[in-house]
């Protein structure tokens, strides 16, 4: 990483998180790159980390290296995102052969627990009903499964991130970073550094990595595409809702019961919906209870 990205006030547990060795990878996945970071030795058993949308890989990377003595590690640049390649058509499902394919190539043991933020909980939970028997768990951070709203739909997500546009330096572009949705408290040098990893260099001048079509994946309601997938989950599952963040209790209520009233819902306190961008360590204590917990308990099975 760059030292210009590292914040002068990080702390000490933040920055060796960042510091501990990991490798840029990429696997092919129908015909598009798909880039993602890779932590720990091959051969164990793994983690895979899941980024929201207009996201990318680096949103983890203070979260994922934490586990990298213990577990193979991954987390992934969706198509669309970060250094992965552009399609020119997204769907909720590819992405989850993008998943699994990381998961194969990174050199996981066994079958991975995968974890995914916001519409990369979406991702994760298509991931998990569509290949029932390849996952060991899933995590789901604050992504709010609803039933139809008109009021949220694609369109209007796509519109919340603004128009492609260039900067005419990286200065400029981080001066106007910024998260969709926005939450009252951020952590300035976590911020630092996902921003730093949001931006490329083109002959026009730098520009955000996603890509803006990516949200045409969703024909409408985001918050609706994971909803036919959540009844099919059949492997261990746990539900983060952040305190003030998408998923409160009349969603996470509404979840709870379509996952069959046997999948915790935790809620993760003080957070904003971009729990790692303001209390990850929260998030990194309770991902800690939820494998720990797994392995030493039996799952509760739908009636």
């Amino acid at each position: 990483m760059p030292t210009e990205a590292r914040h002068p006030e990080a702390p000490e547990w933040y920055r060796n998180a960042l510091d501990v060795p990991r490798t840029d990878e990429t696997v092919e996945v129908d015909g598009a790159e798909i880039h993602y970071l890779a932590w720990g030795e091959r051969g164990r058993r793994g983690l895979v980390f899941v980024h929201g949308g207009g996201a990318h890989s680096h949103w983890w990377t203070h979260v994922a290296g934490r586990y990298a003595n213990r577990y193979r590690v991954a987390a992934i640049d969706l198509s669309g995102h970060g250094d992965s390649d552009r399609r020119e058509k997204y769907s909720l499902e590819q992405w989850t052969d993008e998943v699994m394919a990381v998961a194969r190539d990174s050199g996981i043991e066994g079958k991975p627990v995968v974890i995914g933020h916001s519409m990369g909980g979406f991702v994760t939970i298509a991931t998990s009903a569509l290949h029932p028997d390849a996952l060991a768990g899933i995590v789901v951070c604050d992504s709010p499964v609803s039933a139809p709203d008109p009021e949220v739909d694609a369109h209007r997500m796509g519109q919340a991130f603004g128009k492609p546009r260039h900067y005419a330096s990286r200065e400029e572009g981080l001066s106007r970073f910024r998260t969709v949705p926005p939450q009252d408290h951020y952590l300035d040098y976590v911020m630092a550094d996902v921003g730093w990893h949001s931006l490329v260099e083109e002959e026009e001048g730098w520009r955000w990595k996603f890509d803006h079509l990516a949200f045409t994946a969703f024909e409408e309601n985001p918050r609706v595409a994971a909803r036919p997938y959540l009844p099919r989950i059949t492997c261990r599952m746990a539900l983060f809702a952040s305190e003030n963040g998408l998923v409160n209790k009349e969603i996470g209520g509404y979840m709870y019961d379509l996952m069959g009233r046997v999948n915790p819902v935790i809620e993760i306190p003080l957070a904003g919906h971009h729990l790692m961008l303001d209390q990850p360590l929260n998030l990194i204590s309770a991902l800690n209870a939820v494998l720990a917990d797994w392995d030493h308990s039996e799952p509760l099975r739908r009636d």
